[in-house]
């Protein structure tokens, strides 16, 4: 059901984007919404679906008095304003087109298979909205263990085409980062929890690769890219923090400040030898090491 009207909650803003400062009469809604699902769309219907608009994605649905036509207020700039609502009109928008043309571009369209546990993504923002606690039945990604635990949702992040929760963990008494693809099952509480003022997923990730919440001071790595890979790092950074310090030839020289942990560690590694990296140390020798024994690895296979 909330997937459901979450569906229509982007129809109904991508109708008014597509129909400008000009609006849209309610008659005319109506009747676009009727040949849409099939059903009558009554005022008091397109008000709390106006509301939840508003409170889900930040978008008002506005009513100009002197002609009686709806409308969102600059279009253009609502596209663009808020990455996060911009990129989940995109998604919902992408899928929607997908299922519904899925039988006239049969054979024309691939997309790849996301484990990204989207199924309690709605639920666990409205949660968020209401501040109410969750409770979860979680699997590790190294084992089969089963754990329970009761969360205060403070954030959703998308990372490596997978979402996770950002949470206080009541039973762990400290932040954590849960894979909602790794949630067994959910349920919303009716306990309320208070929102820190000040918290900022952006800013708690400012510093950090992927989703490891930071555990160390952030510090600079440089790394140098020729090539093509040197092009694709420049259109897809690393890090929003890099930035090119050096060009010399075919080369490009790169630098990122961050916390270093295991995610970003494998992902220079998996750009190797595309990439070197030149400094700190401790992350080019343990790089260095990994290679090596990748190489041992393979060397034994060819002579066993």
């Amino acid at each position: 059901m909330v997937p459901e009207l979450l569906e229509k909650y982007i129809w109904l803003i991508n109708t008014f984007l597509r129909a400008r400062e000009h609006g849209i009469s309610l008659p005319e809604l109506q009747e676009m919404w009727e040949r849409r699902y099939d059903t009558a769309y009554s005022r008091s219907s397109f008000n709390h679906h106006r509301e939840a608009v508003s409170q889900i994605f930040g978008i008002e649905i506005e009513c100009d008095r002197r002609t009686n036509r709806y409308f969102i207020r600059y279009s253009d700039d609502v596209k663009d304003s808020d990455a996060a609502s911009s990129w989940l009109i995109n998604t919902f928008t992408v899928n929607n087109l997908l299922s519904l043309g899925k039988e006239r571009l049969s054979g024309r369209v691939s997309v790849e298979e996301i484990p990204s546990g989207h199924k309690y993504l709605t639920s666990v923002m409205e949660a968020m909205d209401d501040n109410l606690e969750i409770r979860i039945r979680h699997r590790k990604y190294t084992g089969t263990e089963i754990s329970e635990y009761t969360l205060r949702p403070y954030a959703v992040k998308e990372s490596a085409r997978r979402w996770y929760i950002v949470a206080y963990c009541v039973e762990r008494e400290g932040m954590r980062v849960y894979g909602m693809d790794r949630i067994v099952s959910m349920e919303v509480t009716g306990r309320h929890f208070v929102m820190p003022d000040d918290f900022d997923v952006d800013t708690l990730f400012r510093n950090s690769f992927g989703v490891y919440l930071p555990d160390s001071r952030p510090e600079e790595i440089v790394f140098r890219a020729s090539g093509k890979e040197a092009g694709y790092l420049e259109d897809l950074p690393l890090h929003c923090s890099q930035k090119v310090i050096a060009k010399d030839g075919n080369s490009v020289t790169f630098s990122i400040f961050v916390c270093p942990n295991e995610s970003l560690v494998m992902e220079l590694f998996r750009l190797g030898p595309r990439i070197e990296v030149l400094k700190p140390a401790h992350i080019r020798d343990v790089i260095a090491a990994m290679a090596l024994e990748t190489a041992r690895l393979y060397e034994e296979n060819v002579n066993s």
